[in-house]
């Protein structure tokens, strides 16, 4: 049985259906199974995971789905529930900005022509500041970067910058940013992950890499785009 969180979540989250397509080839465009799919409209549970693909798939993100709810008086009960995950309710309050590190494309990873986006950052230096969503108001540490390059279309843009938190619990199969040695980072989504390192995956060409654990420094999640 649907919540009456869950009900309106699920109002909010359609808003955001494609035009030309239906809800299920929403879905399928996203890479949301059938079953995840049905059982996201019967009782309005979404996990994380879910929203930011399907929202992914439209050009949009938690961030920005985030930002039509502040200000609207809270659903009865925790909103955790309708997400299924706790932490990601909604508040009006104003919260600090977050700030934008400097970055820029600095050629590709490993070998020439691999045609895997690498980039450099500059930590002393912030370009701007984002807007802070609610899921990330307790992260002192979290920051923002600019997308430099096209390997990770469609899911996040060239230009569009993405926030970035170093608190929240990075698993498998999450986009993630990872700092390597000498200030560059990637980005990909996380596809495995053991002592001898990380396997990552591009989108824009297809591709799955291996990073060894020597070349990394940090791996943070990145929790959406910024507005």
């Amino acid at each position: 049985m649907k919540s009456e969180a869950g009900g309106r979540l699920i109002e909010e989250l359609m808003r955001f259906k494609p035009d030309g397509l239906t809800a299920n080839g929403w879905a399928v465009s996203a890479g949301v199974s059938r079953t995840i799919w049905s059982d996201l409209r019967r009782h309005g549970n979404p996990s994380r995971r879910t929203l930011e693909r399907l929202l992914a798939a439209v050009g949009s993100s938690l961030a920005e789905f985030e930002a039509l709810r502040v200000g609207e008086a809270p659903p009865p009960g925790p909103i955790g529930n309708a997400l299924a995950e706790r932490g990601l309710g909604w508040r009006g309050a104003a919260l600090a900005s977050i700030p934008v590190l400097a970055t820029s494309l600095a050629g590709d990873w490993g070998e020439r022509g691999s045609q895997i986006d690498v980039h450099s950052i500059d930590r002393a230096k912030v370009e701007g500041q984002a807007d802070r969503p609610t899921a990330l108001a307790g992260d002192r540490d979290a920051y923002a970067v600019t997308v430099a390059g096209q390997s990770m279309w469609p899911r996040f843009r060239a230009g569009r910058r993405l926030l970035v938190s170093p608190a929240v619990a990075v698993e498998v199969g999450a986009d993630v940013l990872v700092e390597l040695k000498g200030d560059r980072l990637l980005i990909g989504e996380l596809v495995g992950r053991s002592e001898a390192g990380i396997e990552l995956r591009q989108f824009n060409p297809d591709a799955t890499f291996a990073v060894v654990a020597g070349e990394i420094e940090a791996i943070h999640k990145v929790m959406g785009e910024a507005i």
